[in-house]
């Protein structure tokens, strides 16, 4: 990180909008209420990696990551949070309160191309970031990603669809 920002903390927010904070650089101990913890993030060969907390061993793994988005898979439980700093945060916060409550999100097209797959069909559930549609341009499959939380109202193509710039594939209603 740059010594630069002089970010002194960072925030973790899920994906149903819960905030967790914690200060960089990281300690190896949490506090929960005024209680402090040692937790301590190993890793061998016979229990891959885990996080040691109260002598008891959780397994974690990084399933996927991109950007400052991540899912991750602790306990058998998976997880998906995005990681942002104190101004990416009231950015969100302005952003989000200038949208309507029952707002809908037209999802277009970035470029021509043609659909390769549909991830969703109407009614479906989809979160922020969730690949929503495959479009190929250039020879180059693309993820086109959910830009909202929300519920898919109307999917508007189809795989092997020619589509151009601009073009609505899916209509979203925000959550």
């Amino acid at each position: 990180m740059n010594e630069n920002l002089k970010i002194k903390k960072l925030y973790a927010l899920s994906s149903e909008n819960r905030k967790f904070s914690f200060s960089v650089p990281l300690k190896n101990k949490i506090r929960i209420g005024r209680r402090d913890y040692v937790v301590q993030l190993k890793s061998d060969e016979k229990y891959g990696t885990y996080i040691l907390w109260k002598n008891r061993k959780y397994p974690v793994e990084i399933v996927r990551s991109r950007q400052n988005k991540y899912e991750i898979l602790f306990n058998d439980i998976s997880y998906t949070f995005t990681v942002e700093t104190p101004f990416s945060l009231q950015r969100m916060k302005v952003i989000n309160s200038t949208k309507g409550v029952n707002e809908q999100e037209s999802l277009k097209a970035p470029m021509p191309g043609k659909i390769i797959d549909v991830l969703v069909r109407e009614g479906s559930s989809v979160l922020r970031g969730e690949p929503v549609v495959i479009l190929e341009a250039m020879k180059m499959q693309n993820e086109i990603q959910s830009p909202v939380n929300g519920k898919v109202i109307k999917v508007s193509t189809k795989a092997g669809c020619n589509v151009m710039k601009d073009d609505v594939l899916i209509v979203i209603k925000v959550e």
